[in-house]
């Protein structure tokens, strides 16, 4: 008899890993995952996870709880009986919760840990000009990313990289680790590895003012900023007519004699912006209440005071 498994998870990053285990016959006996939000046009509109949605399409229990702790929910949690929860991109879990199961729960994140603990792992390991993260499995306990270690994988960052395409390449390998990890807990063959605290680094919630460029740093800096939070939440700046957010630059390490945050353009073809040691020159880009574009399509239609 194979074992049964809660999946907890919200968004599209999580759907994969649940695939991968219903795709390879696991009983997935129920899905927990964040309550529907308002949105869409007017934000009249109740928004499903991507999560809930997939789960509905086939046919799996969904649990929606807005309070983790509440008696309510846990007996429904108790009532599915599962041997192993299975966490991908979901919130904190008291221990009334991820200590349930008889064999625990385990959890996916985004980076090779302890590197990058915290809620931001993929946006932080590019704004820090890594060259290298990945994906780790463990098993959960009470401090946030800290549990032991099952597998690990690696996988490189191009110096162009942004964290949506690192997501995306993270999602499925993430989702190929969460079966190997599953795999080994139901065939009794795995070892734990305990985390080098020594080795720590933190992956912290982004806020807006993160993502404020700051062009007294050096170009290369400034490039790994704007990469790491493309395409969201997004790196910005203050622009003539408003807030202007910076999706792709191209970073240039040449004095310009200019003090940081001059803006230098042919008023055609492109857009530099002098930094502490050089320059980036703007590639995609857009400015409060317009469209992104491309630096050419803006400046056809810009023009600068």
């Amino acid at each position: 008899m194979g074992l049964k498994i809660v999946f907890m998870g919200t968004p599209e990053f999580a759907v994969p890993s649940l695939k991968m285990l219903v795709d390879n016959g696991y009983d997935v006996v129920g899905v927990v995952t964040s309550t529907d939000k308002k949105g869409g046009r007017g934000g009249k509109k109740l928004l499903q996870s991507a999560v809930k949605q997939y789960a509905i399409k086939h046919n799996i229990k969904v649990l929606q709880p807005s309070n983790l702790k509440s008696q309510e929910f846990n007996a429904q949690l108790t009532s599915l009986d599962a041997d192993l929860q299975v966490v991908v991109a979901f919130r904190m879990l008291p221990e009334i919760v991820w200590n349930k199961p008889r064999l625990g729960t385990i959890n996916l994140h985004g980076s090779l840990l302890p590197k990058y603990r915290g809620a931001a792992p993929i946006n932080w390991a590019i704004i820090k000009g890594e060259k290298e993260t990945g994906v780790t499995s463990f098993k959960l306990k009470h401090e946030i990313d800290t549990g032991d270690i099952i597998f690990q994988e690696s996988l490189p960052i191009g110096f162009e990289d942004t964290a949506g395409d690192l997501h995306d390449r993270m999602m499925m390998l993430g989702a190929k680790l969460v079966l190997r990890t599953v795999q080994a807990i139901e065939n009794d063959e795995v070892v734990f590895y305990s985390q080098n605290d020594a080795a720590v680094t933190k992956a912290p919630k982004i806020h807006h003012d993160t993502c404020k460029i700051d062009f007294n740093d050096k170009a290369i800096n400034i490039h790994n900023l704007i990469r790491g939070l493309s395409p969201y939440p997004t790196a910005w700046t203050y622009f003539e007519e408003g807030k202007l957010k910076i999706f792709k630059v191209k970073p240039f390490d040449e004095p310009t004699g200019q003090n940081p945050g001059v803006i230098l353009t042919d008023e055609k073809s492109y857009i530099r912006i002098c930094t502490k040691d050089g320059y980036v020159e703007l590639l995609e880009l857009q400015l409060q209440g317009r469209k992104k574009m491309d630096v050419k399509s803006f400046l056809n239609g810009y023009k600068f005071s």
